[in-house]
């Protein structure tokens, strides 16, 4: 049963990032309270929430602390514990369920679920051991990416291999769980759709956005992507298919590569709010964390649209001393700096946003200004 979730109330976030931040902002500035379940004493969001507590994700009294002062709970990332969650929801309310957890934080079962909203995937074959992979990576061919099933981020957990010979350098992933192996996809572009769907199944989608990783890491999002109509018809009308089949309540991020001929496939999921949609706080007229809160709180969404075309680019340990210091030469950026302690080398501090009439001469700026150097 979907509830409404009123201003004065609490909202519990599980988690203390910096996705779990700029969601409590989004709900403080609606008038909730924050309280915020994180291990560490001073986190991100532990910085602006009203209650803090400082244990494990999978810590059951915690966990119980969190459902009496709150009168519903989200969570701002997937590799959460899912039995925690499970018992969570039956005795919180938890309008994301624990299954959405399930299903996206392990590799086969995200890949069987996309499948079956009816959306296309690259071919992809599964094995429990290294000598399962060898005897049948030939279903797939090469190039591929061997990676762990469950886990990994930003290239983390991830080994391409380019032929026969390189199928040692993917032993190791099998040391951490079962491993999934994609076929090689060539691709013109990767973009992203942010999908949010509240309980009455009322579904909205952010203008896509183009991504550009450096070192597998998230370097800047594009807005408006430099795609076709059609293209862009085809990317929210799946990420909208694959909101519905698993009956989405919140946020989903749905990664996709672009084909030459327009087509797309679906790479990957996250149920949360995803760094590719940061542009949306300044860029458009209801970012992607307060139409979070609105979709988990039970209220009607917005219709999103973007004030101006954009892009976000993330600030890196390394770059937040050449950001700090170059503040005062580019007024027009919007900047936004996370609170964590230690600045390290290609730890996400932070991104920057800049609305722009042209985007030739924003990436250019980006450029030129040196702070991205590596």
């Amino acid at each position: 049963m979907t509830k409404m979730i009123y201003p004065g109330q609490t909202i519990g976030i599980i988690g203390g990032g910096q996705l779990g931040r700029m969601m409590a902002v989004a709900a403080k500035e609606a008038g909730y309270k924050v309280a915020v379940l994180e291990p560490t004493m001073d986190s991100p969001c532990g910085q602006v929430a009203d209650i803090r507590i400082v244990a494990p994700y999978d810590d059951e009294g915690a966990l119980e602390e969190l459902a009496e002062v709150s009168d519903v709970i989200t969570y701002e990332f997937e590799n959460i514990d899912y039995a925690g969650l499970k018992r969570l929801t039956e005795i919180a309310y938890v309008p994301q369920g624990a299954e959405l957890v399930r299903i996206t934080q392990n590799r086969v079962t995200e890949k069987a679920a996309i499948v079956e909203a009816g959306c296309p995937v690259a071919p992809y074959v599964v094995a429990d051991t290294y000598g399962e992979l060898v005897a049948s990576i030939h279903q797939i061919g090469f190039p591929c990416i061997v990676k762990t099933v469950r886990g990994g981020y930003d290239g983390k957990g991830q080994q391409l291999l380019k032929s026969n010979e390189d199928l040692p350098l993917a032993e190791e992933l099998f040391e951490h769980s079962q491993c999934i192996a994609e076929g090689f996809v060539s691709f013109t572009k990767e973009i992203s759709v942010i999908v949010q769907r509240n309980g009455q199944g009322e579904t909205c989608c952010l203008p896509v956005g183009e991504n550009i990783h450096v070192n597998h890491i998230l370097h800047e999002t594009i807005v408006p992507a430099r795609i076709t109509e059609d293209t862009e018809k085809k990317a929210e009308e799946a990420a909208a298919k694959i909101a519905d089949h698993l009956e989405l309540i919140g946020t989903l991020a749905v990664e996709m590569f672009v084909l030459e001929d327009g087509g797309i496939i679906i790479n990957e999921c996250a149920p949360r709010p995803h760094n590719s949609g940061h542009y949306s706080i300044e860029a458009c007229n209801i970012s992607q964390f307060t139409q979070h809160i609105r979709a988990v709180c039970g209220w009607p969404l917005r219709k999103p649209r973007l004030w101006a075309p954009s892009i976000m680019v993330n600030v890196l340990g390394q770059h937040v001393v050449p950001l700090t210091n170059s503040i005062s030469k580019y007024p027009d950026w919007s900047i936004h700096l996370y609170g964590k302690a230690e600045a390290k080398v290609n730890r996400k501090m932070g991104h920057i946003t800049i609305m722009t009439d042209d985007l030739t001469e924003a990436l250019q700026q980006v450029e030129d200004s040196g702070i991205w150097s590596e």
